[in-house]
């Protein structure tokens, strides 16, 4: 396992340029800054977080390959209003398996030029996930309040909510999350020499291990979700 160290400047620059840059004729031209200064220390990243990322999901994709803990910088223009080539951001997630990563929870860490962020949650929940999330509260609304405890400082709960509330008068606690489309708990910082660390490791462990409780919450949605309906 190759020590993380930390990120660096050259590798920020690197995104920012892509902003500007974005041809396969830049990317080609600079493809070893992004290898050495994005991809090295991300890959060394997922192997230290690797043992306590186990310890909370034995059953954790981990190994540090792009497509599986470590996002591509390629983009599907395909299906997207968005044409340019190459993103200018990376991230790294630890999920289980699936069909559709993105419809089921995830732990994530991502870094930009100028911010990062980390933290748990989906990045397009389906309509089952949320109908079976609101009958779990509906069912014991004491024991979800017991595991949104451990969503305090440093992180924060985002989400698109609807318009109008789903139920009329439920406690405000219970309704910021009742009324969400789709959510993630998550910690932003503009304070960007945080990356450059080589503790970033032990700060986004511990902040993931802070959110355990809610982590095994979505994840009995999970499985009730396999159970066949009569």
């Amino acid at each position: 396992m190759t020590q993380f160290t930390g990120f660096s400047q050259a590798g920020l620059n690197f995104l920012q340029e892509v902003r500007k840059q974005n041809s396969r004729e830049w990317f080609a031209e600079n493809r070893e800054v992004y290898d050495d200064e994005l991809i090295k220390p991300f890959r060394s990243l997922v192997e230290q977080l690797t043992s306590g990322m186990l310890i909370i999901d034995e059953w954790f994709e981990t190994k540090p390959a792009i497509g599986k803990t470590i996002s591509r910088i390629n983009r599907d223009t395909r299906f997207s209003h968005d044409k340019s080539l190459y993103r200018s951001r990376l991230w790294l997630t630890f999920k289980r398996p699936s069909k559709d990563w993105k419809e089921s929870p995830v732990y994530f860490f991502e870094i930009a030029p100028d911010m990062y962020r980390y933290g748990l949650g989906y990045y397009c929940a389906p309509k089952q996930t949320m109908d079976i999330f609101r009958s779990e509260i509906n069912q014991d609304p004491n024991k979800f309040l017991d595991v949104i405890r451990c969503v305090k400082k440093p992180f924060e709960l985002v989400g698109e909510k609807y318009k109008r509330p789903l139920i009329k008068d439920q406690p405000e606690q219970i309704a910021n999350w009742y009324n969400r489309k789709n959510f993630a708990i998550m910690a932003t910082s503009t304070q960007i020499e945080d990356i450059f660390k080589a503790d970033l490791a032990k700060k986004l462990l511990k902040g993931f291990k802070q959110l355990t409780p809610l982590y095994n919450y979505l994840m009995r949605i999970e499985i009730i979700k396999t159970i066949p309906t009569l």
